[in-house]
């Protein structure tokens, strides 16, 4: 007869200590209050109004268009270094793996400062480009997607390079025994069996750089139109600029229900994951 003290692993919380019950539900508790709160403090009678005002449109396309513009920038240069990164060995590898996950890691007002260093008129490119060109990036659409690209393809690089590393090279080195070049293998073989993580990376990706205030802040500046997004607009509404405060409210909360369908989208393209 089985002993009913003994701890059953198909039974939720069967094999965790009781005293982590507690600690768990305070961070969770901390995670999800401040949405409660958030939701609890909506106007919800004047929600439509507020999401639809002109200036909350404009700071919704433009967040949605830079996201998007930035997210496949992120799928052409991230993918490749993703199997780079992968494909490496060693203290190569390491120095890599460093470097990509730098953006992760520094707070978004010092990659606001880098760019301008960069960028700026007076940058280490950004001159060159003012000088022979007469181009100029800072404060333009154009430097909110290069903000939102440096802080989001960690994203994509880590996921997709963690894919790789899981499905190995054993097809791929059958399908260039078989006769097939290299392009074939990455089409054919590569990016199909790795087409979940791939997924997963972008909708990431794609939040991250929705989500993406303190570079932009820094580098894009906050002009209506051409560089406010939603996170900005936000920002301003509660410093007593732009909107009203019950459009910042719908906006955060439009960006709360973007980030959770991102991120239950993700959960269900994860790789291995039952039907």
């Amino acid at each position: 007869m089985r002993d009913s003290r003994t701890w059953s692993a198909d039974r939720p919380g069967g094999t965790t200590p009781l005293l982590l019950r507690l600690p768990a539900a305070l961070a969770l508790g901390l995670l999800v209050l401040p949405v409660v709160a958030l939701v609890v403090r909506a106007d919800w009678r004047s929600l439509p109004a507020d999401v639809t005002s002109p200036e909350a449109l404009s700071a919704l396309w433009l967040s949605f268009a830079t996201s998007s513009v930035s997210t496949l920038v992120c799928l052409l240069l991230g993918v490749p270094l993703a199997v780079l990164l992968a494909r490496s060995h060693g203290w190569t590898a390491d120095v890599l793996r460093a470097l990509v996950t730098l953006p992760l890691v520094l707070p978004p007002t010092v990659g606001g400062i880098a760019l301008l260093f960069l960028l700026g008129r007076r940058g280490l490119v950004g001159q060159a480009l003012d000088t022979w060109f007469g181009v100029t990036i800072p404060f333009t659409t154009l430097a909110v997607v290069i903000a939102q690209t440096f802080v989001a393809m960690p994203f994509l690089v880590l996921g997709v390079e963690g894919a790789l590393r899981t499905v190995g090279t054993r097809y791929e080195t059958v399908a260039a025994t078989l006769g097939a070049g290299r392009w074939t293998v990455l089409r054919r073989v590569t990016l199909p069996l790795v087409a979940p993580g791939l997924l997963s990376g972008t909708v990431l990706c794609f939040a991250r750089a929705l989500g993406e205030f303190g570079a932009t802040a820094l580098f894009a500046g906050s002009t209506a139109g051409v560089t406010r997004t939603m996170p900005l607009a936000i920002y301003a509404a509660f410093n007593g600029a732009g909107v009203s405060q019950g459009t910042a409210v719908a906006l955060s909360l439009l960006l709360v229900v973007t980030a959770v369908a991102v991120l239950l989208a993700a959960r269900a393209w994860r790789p291995g994951r039952a039907a």
